[in-house]
């Protein structure tokens, strides 16, 4: 008989064995990795099982599952007969349970692991999506049920674990909208539970540390929605926050109803690690909404085949406003019988182009154009090392934004003062 107080929004949480995802977001002292490294040591007192405890680097265990699963044993009095050991680092149990550490920095010591009925990930946004799926493929055992926990605090929704697990927007998949998570705290949805936790669901914290996460709202909203809060979100100040997505027939119902519609067609050159990036455009001058409705984006293919993939564009003459930086690119498609000119590139154009696209009140985006939306809805500046934003670097290189700021050569949106356009 082992008697242990918990916080009653864990619960339930300990003895949920039902599914075989259990996905544990939450903010900073929220406990939830406590719980679950608790969870895991009375599910193996319980049955004879190996389980697997994985961080991105193996170093990084001393200090925190395994210090953590430590902490606990000795906490239940279980010292005597749970043995935690460091050289392997391992947990073994009395009935022949044990728990082996392993990074995923270190992958070939994976392959020799076996009958693995649990895997827990802890900070699982920091594993590459790969490891994820490498991770599902070592749970195997014949005859137990499977089971493998994350834990993690929220981070961007561009990484892995959202888009897995909540929504991939570039991808039209929806599992689960993280609101309801967070209105509704726990969530089933298949084989996964969801569970969302904050300070305040901890009771044994004190109110210093809440305190502490509360002032972060002043000086840094980022860090106060994943620590406080314990939402995802994008990490870091929006380019365009003004960016949205329609579905295509609405989109192009908005074109037609322009009653004199600029369309223009821009490009960007790549080719091995870069993007051939090439988008159709239609503004609506009169109240400043930029739409997007076609995208054509590739790499690793030479310029001949290129050409023969977009000879829409020769056979209907739309001018293309390109990449200057490569001029033998730009004749030999003049040569192929395609209208292309050189865009304007000159020091400082990048940040002139970034803010001649954030001038519109709206970007309404086509839901057929997936790298546009991939690449723009969540694109963030980058901060020098004071944390000031730097105007014209991002978080990426998004080179559909290159091909739009192309596209936008000599047209001028209007400041909110007025002021003369040009196209």
């Amino acid at each position: 008989m082992i008697e242990k107080e918990v916080n009653p929004h864990f619960e339930d949480f300990l003895f949920d064995w039902n599914q075989k995802f259990q996905f544990l977001v939450g903010g900073y002292g929220s406990s939830k990795s406590y719980h679950l490294a608790l969870k895991l040591i009375l599910k193996l007192l319980e049955e004879k099982r190996t389980a697997l405890v994985v961080r991105e680097v193996y170093d990084t265990h001393r200090d925190s599952t395994y210090s953590l699963l430590e902490e606990i044993v000795i906490d239940l009095g279980l010292e005597g007969i749970v043995k935690p050991m460091t050289s392997p680092m391992q947990i073994k149990f009395p009935n022949g349970s044990k728990i082996i550490f392993k990074g995923m920095d270190k992958p070939v010591k994976l392959k020799s692991i076996n009958n693995i009925s649990i895997v827990w990930i802890e900070e699982c946004s920091e594993v590459k999506y790969a490891g994820f799926k490498e991770l599902i493929g070592r749970l195997r055992h014949p005859k137990l049920k499977l089971h493998m926990l994350l834990s993690t605090n929220p981070v961007g929704e561009d990484n892995w674990s959202f888009k897995h697990f909540f929504k991939d927007i570039e991808n039209n998949r929806i599992v689960l909208d993280d609101n309801d998570l967070y209105e509704k705290r726990t969530v089933i949805v298949g084989d996964t539970y969801y569970h969302h936790s904050t300070a305040d669901d901890n009771l044994f914290l004190p109110d210093s540390y809440v305190e502490q996460l509360e002032e972060l709202k002043e000086y840094d909203p980022d860090l106060y929605r994943i620590a406080r809060k314990g939402r995802f979100g994008v990490n870091g100040t929006k380019v365009l926050p003004q960016f949205e997505i329609l579905g295509h027939d609405e989109v192009m119902n908005a074109i037609r109803a322009i009653k004199s519609p600029v369309k223009r067609v821009g490009m960007d050159f790549g080719f091995e690690e870069s993007y051939n990036a090439l988008v159709r455009l239609a503004i609506d001058h009169d109240n400043k909404i930029l739409y997007i409705y076609w995208e054509y984006y590739k790499n690793k293919t030479t310029d001949d085949i290129t050409a023969e993939e977009i000879k829409e564009f020769k056979e209907s003459q739309e001018l293309i406003r390109a990449d200057s930086a490569e001029p033998k690119t730009i004749q030999y498609f003049k040569q192929k019988g395609f209208r292309m000119k050189a865009a304007k590139k000159f020091q400082g154009s990048r940040l002139q182009y970034t803010r001649k696209v954030k001038r519109f009140k709206k970007i309404i985006c086509s839901d057929i154009c997936k790298n546009v939306v991939r690449e723009l809805r969540n694109l963030t500046y980058l901060t020098d090392k004071n944390g000031n934003i730097i105007p014209d670097e991002f978080n990426i290189d998004p080179h559909t934004f290159s091909a739009i700021w192309y596209a936008l050569d000599d047209y001028e949106v209007s400041d909110l003062k007025g002021g003369a356009i040009s196209f």
